[in-house]
């Protein structure tokens, strides 16, 4: 069984963080990559020893019964794992994630200001998506509203369902003018850090996303608030604002 909160304490932040800080990181939430990696490996068990039991496998790697890792098999492997114990190899690799430690430290300084903004009206549209798959949906969305509407839009907002618990986003672009289907989004006055990007190209802003997630926060003793993120555009350049109590 893996304890989340050890895992915490090995990489010195707490619960919460580790999950966001790996979740950018690696493109995958940590619930994920080890469910993932017990089907692989569980594969591999059965190649290894067609005598062993499917509930004897299922306990190994933590489900509560037969049938939810008969279907959790089947589902990631494309084979039923009976098929498998009868001699069928036809099965996934998920690999295991090697960070090297060797690769050359990024050690530019991380510029950023705390602003304070009043309660904002916005109007907007949103896409659902994950932490994961924003990377390409927002452009994509960004791109679909730019030639359905002629009203540029102002911000981009991500709404997260639970900011460090749930990889499930909502991503917004928000308008400063009515349009009609469009949703009327309040922004609440709020305390924000503010990190520069001097365009407003997508890969630019992700960068620092990442820069902020990955380097920034774990060092920080900023709290962050459970509420969401903005990108806010303007005259070719981007304040990427992150809500802190």
């Amino acid at each position: 069984k893996i304890d989340y909160n050890e895992l915490a304490k090995i990489v010195g932040m707490n619960k919460d963080m580790l999950q966001r800080f790996f979740s950018v990181l690696c493109n995958i939430s940590i619930a994920e990559y080890i469910r993932r990696r017990r089907l692989s490996n569980a594969g591999q068990d059965f190649i290894n020893d067609t005598s062993a039991k499917v509930l004897d496998i299922s306990l190994k790697y933590q489900y509560a019964n037969r049938t939810a890792f008969v279907r959790a098999f089947e589902d990631f492997h494309g084979v039923k794992a009976s098929k498998v114990k009868q001699g069928c190899t036809n099965l996934k690799i998920f690999p295991r994630i090697h960070f090297n430690e060797e690769e050359e430290e990024d050690d530019k300084d991380i510029k950023y200001s705390i602003i304070e903004t009043k309660e904002m009206v916005k109007y907007g549209k949103r896409i659902r998506t994950t932490v994961n798959a924003i990377r390409e949906d927002a452009p994509i969305f960004c791109k679909i509203m730019e030639c359905e509407y002629k009203t540029k839009y102002t911000y981009g907002m991500t709404e997260y369902v639970s900011r460090f618990e749930d990889d499930e986003c909502f991503y917004w672009l928000l308008f400063d003018k009515y349009v009609p289907s469009f949703k009327k989004v309040i922004i609440p006055a709020s305390k924000w850090l503010c990190f520069k990007v001097e365009s407003m190209d997508a890969r630019d802003i992700q960068k620092v996303v990442r820069d902020f997630y990955t380097k920034f926060l774990p060092s920080s003793k900023y709290k962050i608030k459970e509420a969401p993120e903005l990108e806010y555009y303007h005259d070719g350049k981007t304040d990427f604002l992150v809500p802190i109590e």
